[in-house]
């Protein structure tokens, strides 16, 4: 099941970033007290009482305003609220009830997005406890009184979230098709890849709604196997402003990723890699996800004999966190190599899948300890009592050892290969979990 998107919205200088980062447990918003800082949306990753959620952060909605950027936060506010499975509306109990948070209320009553609606800065509920009341008249429920800065309120809010998650999720048709999702920056091909797989096969056997305003996901049959595509075609909207690309990129980046098994990351042959690319496949990778590297457009790349080997280095070079993603040189105009991406899918979603047998795998460790001993740290020596494999998609580790503080990132590299070199795990992250146990617990 995907994990649940939560946004937070609400008119500028409502205090969503300091909440966002309490939240989140960092400070990754950036806050100042001036209107339309957070011109961005951020994202990160939220457990509350066991739920995992991704929150979005976004830029304040002035529904009035024709200033250019106060416009493209706004858009980028629809955005997330169209993405969203609930909605945190932030309110300022500071300024009371202002006429743009009615013109807020309305868009998201349209959306018929469950709302929680959350009035801030609320520092001592007895004092300002007529003020909270005033903001029954958005009709948006109950008002939620809460401050950021003082952390005060924040366990009944996310309570109050957490309680459309089940419901959410119960509205998800279970559907044995893998899902892949199409991503990457925008005029790459994304639609393009599809909509060959689909023309030239003739193999589409229906559209189902996606989750956001302008894609579609596509089901399509390849050798009697049927596959649910992504397509993150939504992303390319015309904007003056180049940034702005990349941040609609984003929210819908995540979100695709979050539904889909398996991300192929479409990259332009003649572009070449780039950071925005880099970023894209960052989320992918940090939600360990199956990844394939799609090079579109290579038909129209002039080539050499060593051209392939050339571009594959720089794309390994820029995405250095991914060495076990697949590559594959195709072209949507051509269809040169993409009848390939269905077998190479369904490879990585093997080894998302894979599992290892923990005398297996123990050997294989005990072999890698052999041929390379574990560090030392002030003479007491790293000891790995042993490791068992705990869950997949992502294939997921769990090493005990005497002291984790001993296991040096390096060598916990070095045990990764090893496995990789053994089992094979193309296409696929492994995540590993270092825990302590006492040689006492051993015997």
């Amino acid at each position: 099941m995907s994990r649940p998107i939560v946004a937070i919205v609400g008119r500028p200088n409502v205090g969503k970033s300091t909440l966002f980062n309490v939240l989140a447990g960092a400070n990754i918003s950036i806050i100042k007290d001036t209107p339309g800082v957070t011109r961005d949306r951020i994202y990160a990753e939220v457990n509350w009482t066991g739920y995992d959620f991704t929150l979005i952060d976004t830029g304040g909605i002035e529904p009035e305003s024709d200033d250019v950027i106060v416009r493209q936060m706004r858009e980028q506010a629809q955005i997330a609220i169209e993405t969203a499975d609930v909605i945190i509306f932030m309110t300022d109990v500071r300024e009371g009830l202002q006429d743009a948070d009615v013109t807020v209320a309305e868009m998201l009553r349209k959306s018929r997005k469950p709302v929680v609606l959350a009035v801030n800065k609320v520092d001592s509920y007895q004092k300002q406890q007529m003020d909270v009341y005033e903001f029954y008249e958005l009709g948006m429920g109950d008002p939620m009184p809460v401050s950021g800065s003082n952390r005060q309120g924040i366990g009944d809010l996310l309570d109050e979230v957490t309680k459309y998650f089940d419901s959410a999720a119960g509205e998800e048709e279970e559907d044995d098709a893998p899902k892949i999702a199409i991503v990457g920056k925008p005029n790459v091909g994304k639609s393009s890849i599809i909509n060959k797989l689909i023309g030239e096969n003739r193999m589409i056997v229906s559209n189902i709604a996606g989750t956001t305003r302008d894609a579609i996901d596509s089901r399509i049959k390849f050798q009697g196997k049927e596959y649910i595509f992504i397509d993150t075609a939504g992303l390319r909207r015309k904007s003056k402003v180049k940034e702005e690309l990349e941040r609609f990129t984003v929210i819908r980046t995540v979100a695709a990723v979050e539904r889909a098994d398996v991300v192929v990351i479409v990259i332009d042959a003649a572009d070449g890699i780039s950071e925005q690319d880099a970023k894209i496949a960052g989320i992918a990778h940090e939600r360990g996800k199956g990844i394939v590297i799609a090079v579109n457009k290579w038909d129209a790349i002039q080539k050499e004999t060593n051209t392939p080997r050339e571009f594959e280095k720089k794309v390994r070079e820029v995405l250095s966190y991914l060495p076990y993603a697949q590559i594959l040189f195709v072209s949507a105009e051509t269809g040169q190599r993409l009848p390939k991406l269905f077998s190479t899918i369904d490879m990585v979603i093997e080894n998302q899948n894979k599992r290892i047998a923990t005398g297996v795998l123990n050997e294989i460790i005990t072999e890698a300890i052999a041929l390379n001993s574990p560090p030392t740290d002030k003479g007491k020596r790293l000891k790995i009592y042993y490791t068992t494999q705990v869950s997949v998609a992502p294939p997921t580790f769990v090493i005990f050892v005497n002291d984790k503080q001993l296991m040096h990132f390096s060598y916990l590299r070095y045990l990764e290969n090893q496995i990789r070199n053994t089992f094979d795990f193309t296409g696929t992250a492994l995540r590993f979990i270092v825990r302590e146990r006492s040689e006492k617990d051993q015997k």
